[in-house]
């Protein structure tokens, strides 16, 4: 998948989640799960720009996703320590679940292509594929992001409904 891919399927992913927690009276908590998700939409794929790193080798494993969401669980710890955010410990979850989820959105798009993902690596070199659509295929990337934008904003109306 390319940029706009990885964005329709990162809002695809992260959607009943957030709905979820915009139900429970926490937009708070879905915005920043949004903006999580969104922001390391394309992480994974700092691999093209690496030395030694081969494309969709190490930073396209569970191992990367756990340790972006290690980091963003560490930065919800310290700045939740603050009056004007959750609690520390309920940030810091929060965190790491969506700095989680957002690189496994990542790997879930390319598990649409005929290359796949071995996300296990090294512990195993299975290599996982639907091989449904290429990476650079613009109406599967420009359809997952119509598809992406156009589930939140329906989203957003439902929720918002009095």
């Amino acid at each position: 998948m390319y940029r706009a891919g990885h964005l329709g399927v990162s809002l695809l992913v992260v959607l009943p989640v957030a709905v979820a927690l915009v139900l429970v009276g926490r937009p708070d908590l879905a915005v920043l799960g949004e903006l999580c998700v969104l922001s390391v939409a394309s992480l994974p794929d700092v691999d093209h720009e690496l030395p030694l790193v081969s494309h969709r080798g190490v930073t396209h494993t569970i191992w990367f996703a756990l340790l972006v969401g290690f980091g963003f669980g560490s930065v919800g710890w310290v700045l939740g320590g603050r009056p004007t955010t959750p609690v520390a410990p309920e940030l810091a979850v929060a965190g790491f679940g969506f700095g989680t989820l957002g690189v496994c959105a990542h790997l879930l798009g390319d598990v649409l292509t005929p290359m796949g993902i071995r996300p296990l690596w090294p512990l195993s070199g299975r290599a996982i594929t639907l091989d449904l659509v290429r990476a650079k295929n613009p109406l599967a990337n420009y359809g997952l992001l119509a598809l992406g934008v156009a589930g939140t904003v329906a989203a957003l109306l439902a929720v918002a409904q009095p």
